[in-house]
């Protein structure tokens, strides 16, 4: 590349810097818009003034308070269930660890429930909404036909003695409100196959009738689940439950291998497409009931959000400091490329968006020292080369190429470490481990690319030969 092409590609990173800058923070430019607008009768739109998402312990949020419903499991396996419940809510809401949601499992005396904080939402029902439907999955056998009658009897007392448990059972509307009304399912009853063994779930289209149907497709655990079902229950009913409503009864005509099957039933397509992404989105290990929901307010507030911007900012002055005085105008150039690389973050951080905690801003300052570090590297590197009396184009070239071996292999054991942090730590940890991984990667890009066209950007000029300035 050229030095031209390094001075044109300078002036659109910091053109690109101040977009970012003002996106992070409109209030100024919007602020002047106003006055243009006024003074000119102009019709300039402003930028959008979006907020940085804060987590629980800086803004407070909801809680949803969940009771699982475990009767249909073994009570030595409640714990790993409850465990699969927690870890399909928090990848609803956890999307790359960035909604810093509080899930957790409470044992009481009647079983389990299950506590979900969302931070940032003050109306619970727009808390419920975010979850979404998680619909519960189950495969359910046919009773046999003296085991229907008992059933059916010993619950309603005024029965006809002719009763054709057959067509009742074929009755949908029946068998939800006996569900309902009595606790259990008089006509089929539950297996070990359920949502929680679903590798995927897709749209699909009836090649005969044309109509919607959800496409089922099991991880190996559940196709082995599958096989041994349909081989045990050939020539009956295997009934397909979704929330407890029966959504298909097909009869099974032969062993099924290969762990796939067919959700038919009276869908639009829209209806077909939404139980397919509620499926895969995460079927729920157990059924759930929400049975309490609230505010809550922040741990720490306003006033440690305000202490911590406070140090952050002395510290990222006392840096740019630090860089003028030891580096001079190459520590200007570094100075000018940390800039452009918080705009970035930032602007990164309200977009994606990241919600920040104080252990997630703890991260970001943590990587903007690694962005110093870095250019510190290079720098000394630089003045080593220097003393060999080499030209500034082949001083910066060097300083670049030798440092970067040092700064690629600190950086990517720090994100290697991000990396395990995310996953395997708590939602807090999560959020740390997000911003820090965001930042060294912005920060590599600040360091290796940014500085690098700027100090490039003076070379053949006359402050390249101006030696004390460098």
């Amino acid at each position: 590349m050229s030095i031209k092409s390094y001075r044109l590609l300078s002036i659109f990173l910091i053109l690109l810097g101040l977009f970012l800058g003002c996106f992070v923070y409109p209030r100024p430019l919007n602020k002047g818009v106003d006055f243009l607008n006024q003074k000119f009768n102009w019709n300039i739109p402003h930028l959008p003034e979006k907020p940085f998402q804060l987590g629980l312990d800086l803004k407070g949020g909801v809680e949803l308070l969940y009771r699982a419903d475990l009767s249909k499991i073994e009570k030595s396996d409640w714990r790993e269930a409850m465990d699969g419940l927690k870890e399909v809510i928090e990848n609803r809401i956890n999307i790359f660890g960035v909604r810093e949601a509080e899930i957790e499992t409470i044992a009481t005396s009647e079983g389990y429930r299950l506590s979900v904080k969302i931070p940032g939402i003050k109306d619970p029902e727009a808390a419920v909404r975010e979850i979404g439907k998680t619909p519960y999955l189950e495969f359910k056998e046919e009773r046999t036909k003296e085991e229907r009658e008992r059933i059916i009897k010993e619950n309603i007392k005024e029965v006809s003695e002719d009763l054709d448990v057959d067509i009742l059972c074929f009755n949908k509307d029946f068998i939800l409100g006996f569900i309902y009304q009595f606790g259990q399912d008089p006509c089929y009853k539950s297996t070990k196959l359920t949502g929680r063994f679903l590798k995927r779930a897709q749209l699909a289209f009836n090649q005969n009738t044309g109509q919607p149907v959800v496409n089922l497709e099991f991880n190996k655990e559940g196709a082995k689940i599958f096989e041994e079902l349909t081989q045990k229950n050939v020539g009956k009913i295997l009934a397909i439950y979704i929330d407890n409503v029966l959504i298909s009864a097909p009869r099974v005509q032969e062993k099924i291998t290969g762990g796939r099957a067919q959700i038919t039933g009276k869908f639009t397509v829209q209806e077909a497409k939404e139980l397919a992404n509620n499926l895969n989105a995460g079927a729920l290990p157990v059924p759930i009931e929400l049975i309490s929901q609230k505010t809550v307010g922040a741990t720490l507030g306003m006033l440690s959000l305000q202490k911590s911007l406070k140090a952050g900012i002395i510290g990222f002055l006392a840096v740019i400091v630090f860089l003028i005085v030891f580096y001079r105008f190459s520590g200007f150039l570094a100075s000018l490329a940390l800039f452009i690389y918080v705009a970035i973050v930032l602007f990164l951080f309200k977009t994606i968006p990241v919600t920040l905690t104080l252990a997630g801003i703890g991260g970001f300052i943590l990587s903007i020292g690694m962005a110093v570090d870095a250019n510190i590297l290079i720098f000394a590197r630089m003045k080593e080369e220097k003393k060999q009396e080499k030209m500034f184009l082949e001083v910066v070239k060097e300083g670049f190429s030798r440092a970067w071996p040092s700064i690629r292999d600190s950086n990517l054991t720090t994100l290697l470490i991000a990396l395990i942090l995310f996953t395997i730590g708590s939602s807090f940890v999560k959020g740390f481990a997000t911003t820090l991984s965001i930042g060294i990667l912005v920060s590599m890009f600040s360091a290796i690319f940014v500085t690098r066209s700027f100090l490039l950007s003076f070379a053949n000029t006359r402050l390249e030969k101006l030696k004390r300035i460098w």
